[in-house]
């Protein structure tokens, strides 16, 4: 039997700077403590943009738009439960200040500095491309 398939949606902001924004996942998640792309999963129904509209909205407090969301690359990884498949969004334009909604904490992070911060397997392979992108 094959694992099933978690599908989540997951961006880089990028702000004026060029500092990127990472998520701490909070304590009682599964990988408490390692640094995330802001995102969530995706519901049925919903396509990746519009998760990340709703989670963004939901996690950070602010509001974009689909038009800004660029597709950059993705995350396929084997868990111990489950596969996860993750698209990764670029994102620089968004209404609002960035606050944490949810108790986690945040870092705006220099692209060349987001390998110091310890992320879950999934989200390792993008740090490389993304820093190469920016």
């Amino acid at each position: 039997m094959t694992d099933p398939i978690v599908l989540v949606s997951a961006v880089a902001l990028v702000d004026r700077d060029g500092r990127v924004l990472l998520a701490q996942r909070p304590e009682g998640k599964s990988m408490a403590g390692l640094w995330e792309f802001p995102g969530g999963k995706v519901e049925a129904g919903e396509t990746p943009e519009a998760a990340l509209i709703r989670e963004l909205q939901e996690e950070l407090g602010i509001d974009t738009w689909a038009s800004c969301l660029a597709p950059l690359t993705f995350a396929s990884h084997s868990y111990d439960s489950f596969h996860l498949l993750m698209p990764l969004f670029v994102c620089r334009k968004w209404t609002g200040q960035v606050q944490s909604r949810e108790g986690q904490a945040l870092a705006w992070v220099r692209p060349a500095e987001l390998k110091k911060y310890a992320m879950p397997a999934a989200d390792i392979p993008l740090v490389s491309i993304l820093r190469d992108w920016l």
